[in-house]
Parts: structure tokens; C-alpha cells; sequence
């Protein structure tokens, strides 16, 4: 069940155009609250792999996220290595973490992954917080260089910095869509449906959730990595178990299993929090409300509603992978879902 094609390429022309024109019309302040939105919404993009398409909820993401941004800063820092090559020692830095916290976690279900990541993420907090010596412990790390492109040219501007992220979280996110859409990913979603059939028809259900759990903590380390480039200055704050709970909130407000959904619930939350905060104290409250409201009323996601009621009005339809029935997704790998019980 799929949107007609011209109408789904009229909305990623739409889409692109807005992203790539509203930096030249908007005030500098609002470009930062655009840059937060994108490296936000792809550390929930990489959470939504789990979370949307795995049926994996981890409460440790903001450890990659941190990480990475970490060793991006104490490459610069402390090693004095160029911030380019930096970012991808940092990238490399989270797949590796996330590969080894990986062979533990995914041996855990349900609650217990949950918890599992949950004690891994704050294990990682503590130690960021602790090891003074090279993380800064409760001062943080400061003098992060922006990113120099290798022209003599480094990212100081905030609106050339934003195209550098935009093309960053473009590619990246072009890369997960592609795996969603690929065979590898849509064993993930007969994982989420029924493990125990996947495992039945042959399917190494533990090594696809693996894959999935590095691809997802790499990514968050991208994201980690161009925060870093774009605040200049990493805290054990941003491995705390409030970051993860927000990624988990970005998700769940964008809608999960939809991917680019996590682009505007990201919005949603970052703009959130710097507008109102600058008229009340009480915007937690507000965003409260707000997430609240989206679970009642838009269980599926600000995205997945606009995708149903995009359905009810063009013939062709869009559904985001979150609420895909169980029959239709073993059936597209050719199981009769009748089968289940037998």
C-alpha cells in the first residue's frame, strides 16, 4: 500500500526545497533551532530502527549519542587531531561501544533489554562523569574545533554549518531508508511481528537484531558527532538517561515506525523548548501535555496521521511501517500467517 509515486515526489521536492531555502530567509536563531532539529531528529531516526522496525525500546541511546561526541572532542582536544577525521574516529567510537554493549543486550527481551540498556547507558554517564582527567568530569569539554572542510574554510557560520549538517543527516538518512526498504529490513519487521516464526523459517533472528542494534548506535554516534561540531562543547549531560528518554519521546510524538517521522517530532520537541521556555517555566508542562494528547488522539505519530489522513484523500496510500498487520508482513516473505499456530 503505496502513496502514488508523482505525489511522493512532490513532497520530498517540497520538503527539500523548504530545508534547503529557510536558512536564507529565517533569522540566525532560528537556523540554530533548525541545526538542533536535524541532529536531534537523526539520533531518533537511528532509535526508530529499533524501536519502530526492531520492536527493540533501548533507554541507553544517548550513550552512543555522547560518546561519539566525547571522542570527537578528546580527539581534537587532547590528541590535536584535525575535526574531520575526529568525526569519524567518533562515529567509529559509538559502532564499537554499541557492538559490544550489542552481545549483551540483544540476549535480553522485553523489560529486560530495556533495563539492560538503561544500567549500560548510565554506566556510561558515570564514567564520562568521573574520569576527570580526560572528559572534564562535571565541567565538560570545551574548545571542540568547528569543522574544517580542508579549503581553509572551517564552519564557523551558522548557516554554512547547517548545509553541512543537512547533507550529513541527508545521506545518513537515505542510507537507513534503504536498509528499512531492503530484504535485511524487512526481516526486522517479521522479527517485531513474530520472532519466534522468523526463527522457525530459518532467519539468525539474534544476528538481524545485532546489525540493527550497531547501524543504530553508529548512526546516533553521527549525530553525536555533529553536535559536537556544532556546540563546541560536550557534558556528561548529554549521555544522561533524560537524553534517552527524549529520543524515545521524539519517536513516539513523530511516529514510530514511520523513520522520517522522527525529523518532526524532533521539531516539534526542540522548538518546543526554546519558544515557549522564553515565556514560561512551565513549557515541561506544556510538552507534557502535548506528548499526552499525541498518544490519545495520534497514536501513530504527528507523521502517521498526516499519512492516514493523506490515505483517506488521494486513491493510493502511504502507511508507516509501525502499525503494518503481522499477515502482511510474513506474508510478503511468503509465510502464511494461518501457519502461526500450527
Amino acid at each position: 500500500m503505496r502513496m502514488r509515486r508523482p505525489l511522493r515526489l512532490l513532497f520530498l521536492l517540497l520538503g527539500g526545497a523548504a530545508l534547503l531555502l529557510l536558512p536564507q530567509f529565517l533569522p540566525v536563531y532560528f537556523t540554530h533551532l533548525l541545526i538542533l532539529t536535524l541532529v536531534y531528529g537523526l539520533a531518533a531516526m537511528s532509535l526508530d530502527l529499533l524501536l519502530g522496525y526492531t520492536g527493540l525500546t533501548s533507554f541507553g541511546h544517548a550513550a552512543y549519542f555522547g560518546t561519539a561526541a566525547y571522542t570527537m572532542g578528546v580527539a581534537i582536544v587532547r590528541l590535536h587531531v584535525r575535526p574531520l577525521p575526529a568525526m569519524g574516529v567518533g562515529v567509529l567510537g559509538a559502532a564499537v561501544l554499541a557492538a559490544l554493549f550489542g552481545l549483551l543486550a540483544i540476549r535480553a527481551t522485553a523489560v529486560y533489554f530495556l533495563i539492560i540498556t538503561l544500567a549500560l547507558g548510565m554506566g556510561m554517564w558515570g564514567l564520562a562523569y568521573r574520569w576527570v582527567s580526560v572528559t572534564g568530569g562535571d565541567n565538560g569539554l570545551p574548545g571542540i574545533l568547528p569543522v574544517d572542510l580542508g579549503f581553509g574554510w572551517p564552519l564557523r557560520d551558522a548557516v554554512a554549518l547547517y548545509y553541512f549538517i543537512l547533507t550529513a543527516c541527508a545521506v545518513a538518512a537515505f542510507l537507513l531508508y534503504r536498509l528499512t526498504v531492503s530484504p535485511f529490513g524487512l526481516a526486522l519487521r517479521g522479527i517485531r511481528e513474530s520472532e519466534g516464526r522468523m526463527r522457525m523459517l530459518g532467519f539468525n533472528t539474534w544476528l538481524h537484531k545485532y546489525v540493527a542494534f550497531v547501524v543504530a548506535g553508529g548512526t546516533a554516534g553521527l549525530a553525536g558527532t555533529l553536535y559536537a561540531a556544532y556546540n563546541g562543547f560536550v557534558s556528561p549531560t548529554d549521555l544522561h538517561i533524560t537524553g534517552s528518554a527524549e529520543q524515545v519521546l521524539v519517536v513516539i510524538l513523530g511516529g514510530s515506525g514511520t523513520l522520517f517521522g522522527s525529523m518532526i517530532g524532533a521539531g516539534l520537541v526542540v522548538f518546543l523548548r526554546n519558544l515557549i521556555s522564553a515565556y514560561t517555566q512551565r513549557w515541561l508542562l506544556i510538552l507534557g501535555i502535548v506528548f499526552i494528547a499525541t498518544v490519545m488522539y495520534a497514536p501513530e505519530g504527528v507523521l502517521g496521521k498526516a499519512l492516514a489522513l493523506a490515505g483517506r484523500r488521494f486513491s493510493g496510500r502511504l502507511v508507516p511501517a509501525a502499525p503494518a498487520r503481522r499477515e502482511d508482513v510474513l506474508g510478503e516473505l511468503g509465510v502464511d500467517a494461518r501457519e502461526e499456530g500450527a
